[in-house]
């Protein structure tokens, strides 16, 4: 068997700066944004001719925020309450034998720029600076199979919290990020085998998050400003 070593061919800019309270798969938080940023040797125009005409791309990319010494074949989904467990390849668990992700997101915008050209997505579940191995077009007519089954993740896909969001906490939140913040809020960031009424700290942008959760709804509480 022949070893192969792969490198990123850009970063993503996200306003995700820890992994708590990234979205637990893209698309479940369609306001949260995100920069591509190719580097020099990946970033001629021509690598990205025709991209213009699709609406969605696939995005590979590395958990590089994952401390892995050793893989285990058995996980534990957090929307599964944190106690099943199920096989690694049967979820989309960070810890994996290759700390290798997929992410299927919109493509709103591309950045012909001096510096070279920039991808403008929407949809994502990345960490800031997370290192991307390759793009590709999400093509409906192969991508898209209107009879899949989703096995255990159907059991959970509509769940969503309640979000409870003072005005006057609202205010020191940019406007343009207001809306992603509460798509990330309404999809629970706990830990799925936490009970309510603990206080908890989400960073997001330039900021730390403060909320709890009571019956459902959770309640932002504080909005600090976090160190530059």
């Amino acid at each position: 068997m022949n070893n192969k070593t792969i490198s990123p061919i850009a970063y993503i800019s996200t306003d995700f700066k820890e992994k708590f309270g990234i979205p637990r798969q893209s698309g479940r938080a369609p306001k949260s944004v995100g920069e591509i940023v190719f580097l020099p040797e990946f970033s001629t125009p021509d690598a990205f001719r025709e991209l213009q005409g699709f609406s969605h791309l696939w995005v590979l990319f590395d958990f590089s925020a994952v401390d892995k010494k050793e893989w285990s074949p058995l996980v534990r989904p957090p929307r599964l309450g944190g106690n099943k467990k199920v096989g690694v390849f049967a979820s989309r668990s960070p810890f994996r034998p290759n700390n290798i992700g997929l992410s299927c997101v919109k493509l709103e915008k591309i950045n012909y720029t001096e510096k070279g050209v920039t991808l403008l997505v929407s949809g994502i579940d990345l960490l800031d600076k997370t290192p991307i191995y390759d793009i590709k077009p999400y093509i409906p007519s192969a991508d898209c199979k209107i009879d899949a089954v989703g096995g255990y993740s159907d059991e959970v896909k509509d769940y969503k919290l309640k979000v409870d969001f003072p005005e006057n906490l609202k205010g020191k939140i940019p406007t343009d990020k207001i809306d992603a913040l509460i798509e990330c809020l309404s999809d629970d960031p706990r830990p799925s085998y936490q009970s309510d009424g603990r206080e908890y700290g989400m960073a997001f942008a330039d900021k730390n998050v403060k909320f709890i959760v009571q019956d459902g709804v959770l309640t932002v509480i504080e909005i600090e400003q976090t160190a530059r």
